[in-house]
């Protein structure tokens, strides 16, 4: 793959991105990276008191924002619905899509394994994606060829840092986003809309509190205090040098 300066950040949810691995795209974009932003859904299921297509306008815009807050190049919705993301041809080509249309050398999605099934469809969606885009014959869904090659693939932390048994993620490298906190403090006040949601759903009284704690704890790891925690992904034919601890310096984790 011939290496360009385009980073894909694609995430289930409106929120996702600023929670998950903002700061660490605060850092490439100071390296001069182009960052792109996209999520999933819209985030139409996220209110008690709004209907799907309210609800969904109001975090789209959220979305926009967040991105903006970090310096994305773009801002894309692939418009699945919450809670209803599913792994079908349908749903690979229009994820392969955007792939094509952007061609990242560098690509971040949710893990495998974690709490939720739109997070698990979208990381098996992205990874498939990563591989299919590349193929001249695949039909993904849109007007581009084929994108240049496999890319570089990261997997965030899960939410909290755990799968769904309770064992802690895999992690290869942790960032140090000290620096970095406010911004991402910044990007995620943009969700206004899920204060209330999540209170009412997930008895989070103040999810930007929840964010930083967590980020300390990866930051405690590495004996800084904010972190963001992230696993390669270095299955046949990804990349095997581990490309994002290169250029930001970020701390290797072998103990696991």
């Amino acid at each position: 793959m011939t290496q360009n300066n385009r980073v894909l950040a694609i995430l289930p949810h409106p929120d996702d991105m600023e929670i998950l691995c903002a700061g660490t795209l605060l850092h490439l974009r100071a390296l001069t990276c182009e960052i792109h932003v996209a999520t999933m859904t819209s985030g139409d299921k996220g209110s008690a008191t709004l209907p799907p297509e309210e609800i969904a306008k109001i975090r789209r815009e959220e979305a926009r924002r967040g991105a903006a807050a970090i310096g994305s190049a773009s801002y894309h919705c692939l418009e699945f619905a919450d809670c209803e993301i599913v792994f079908d041809n349908a749903a690979r080509r229009r994820v392969a899509g955007l792939l094509r249309s952007i061609d990242p050398f560098l690509v971040f999605t949710t893990p495998p394994d974690d709490y939720m099934f739109d997070h698990e469809i979208t990381s098996r969606l992205v990874r498939d994606a990563c591989f299919n885009a590349p193929i001249q014959n695949y039909p993904a869904e849109g007007p581009g060829g084929p994108s240049s090659g496999i890319p570089y693939l990261y997997y965030t932390d899960a939410i909290e840092g755990h799968d769904i048994f309770g064992n802690p993620s895999r992690v290869t490298c942790i960032v140090d986003i000290s620096d970095r906190i406010e911004q991402k403090i910044s990007a995620l006040k943009c969700h206004d809309s899920q204060r209330a949601w999540l209170q009412k759903q997930h008895g989070m009284d103040n999810y930007i509190e929840s964010m930083k704690d967590w980020s300390a704890r990866r930051g405690q790891q590495i004996g800084a205090n904010y972190g963001e925690a992230f696993c390669q992904h270095r299955g046949h034919p990804h990349p095997q040098d581990d490309r994002l601890a290169a250029l930001l310096n970020a701390h290797i984790i072998t103990d696991q």
